[in-house]
């Protein structure tokens, strides 16, 4: 699945669109402890959490995440919300819990996987 895919569907608000939407999303990833998204958000991930700020950022940066996504009605701050736009990483938002945007995005990748 790639990160265009998700701009696409409808299912969540861009809060910034990136600089890379052909880029391929390798797995959801659910993590709102920083120093854990750090060690164990794999490379490609569409990056799951609450955590709307700078750190947020550099975390998804330093883990190569395909893109963050919002969830819970979170949102950057307006530092933050600048800081995606001058480095191009691509953030969306949903309302919904974590879980369910995660699944979604897993059951989009596994229904490309089998045709349907």
């Amino acid at each position: 699945m790639k990160v265009k895919e998700l701009l696409d569907s409808g299912k969540f608000q861009v809060i910034h669109a990136g600089e890379d939407p052909d880029r391929e999303i390798t797995t959801p990833f659910c993590c709102d402890l920083l120093s854990v998204a750090m060690g164990k958000a794999p490379a490609g991930c569409a990056w799951v959490t609450v955590m709307g700020n700078m750190n947020t950022l550099a975390v998804a940066t330093l883990a190569d995440a395909a893109c963050i996504i919002l969830a819970e009605g979170a949102a950057l701050d307006e530092t933050a919300g600048k800081k995606a736009e001058q480095q191009d990483i691509m953030v969306l938002a949903t309302e919904e819990p974590v879980f369910e945007a995660a699944l979604w995005v897993w059951q989009q990748m596994q229904g490309e996987a089998h045709g349907v």
